[in-house]
């Protein structure tokens, strides 16, 4: 980040992996910072569904690492259906950006170490599940979480000024408000830290 680059979101939560990968092909040591702004730039927008993928890794690096750094690389990714449900496909791709974890068109590796291809599934062709599995590969630990907004509603006046921004009624006014509060919203969620809104369920 150069010093005339802000932080879009100052305040989220950060994520700090080790990938040696990285490290063995000469990308500094191998450790990285992801930031939500990270998550934004990938997706092309900050929505919950992409701050709820930011904090479900998150909360499973928090599980499966306890007391030492996660590695990136080194966790296979299970999504509950197929790419094309739903929002399964936004959240895979936030999550092979902080895990590593890539569908069929990911990383082949490198004399057979370091390969991420495959590390992304999705349920439709293994057992579904009624969340998000992250399996640390090192040790077989695995965990499913659940994500959920609803407990961090939207300002009232959202929804009807989505729709009038969609139906091109909308004077400036009103997509300065529409705008301020779809970003409040996601800052709440952030802020929460999952507390709300991700649940172990196995």
């Amino acid at each position: 980040m150069t010093q005339t680059e802000s932080l879009m979101f100052p305040d989220s939560p950060t994520l700090r992996l080790y990938d040696p990968l990285g490290e063995m092909l000469g990308a500094g040591d191998g450790i990285y910072t992801y930031r939500f702004d990270d998550a934004v730039k990938l997706a092309g927008h900050a929505c919950p569904t992409v701050a709820g993928a930011f904090l479900m890794a998150g909360r499973a690096l928090e599980l499966l690492y306890p007391g030492a750094r996660p590695q990136r690389g080194d966790l296979r990714v299970t999504l509950p259906g197929p790419p094309d449900q739903g929002v399964n496909g936004p959240i895979s791709q936030v999550l092979t950006l902080l895990t590593g974890a890539a569908a069929e068109n990911g990383f082949h590796g490198l004399g057979g170490q370091q390969v991420r291809k495959g590390l992304m599934e999705f349920a439709d062709g293994v057992a579904p599940t009624n969340g998000v599995t992250f399996e640390r590969l090192s040790t077989g630990a695995r965990v499913t979480l659940r994500y959920d907004p609803s407990p961090i509603p939207p300002l009232p006046t959202m929804g009807d000024d989505l729709r009038a921004v969609f139906s091109g009624s909308a004077d400036d006014a009103v997509r300065r408000r529409f705008r301020a509060a779809w970003r409040d919203r996601v800052e709440r969620i952030l802020a929460d830290g999952g507390a709300q809104t991700v649940r172990q369920v196995s």
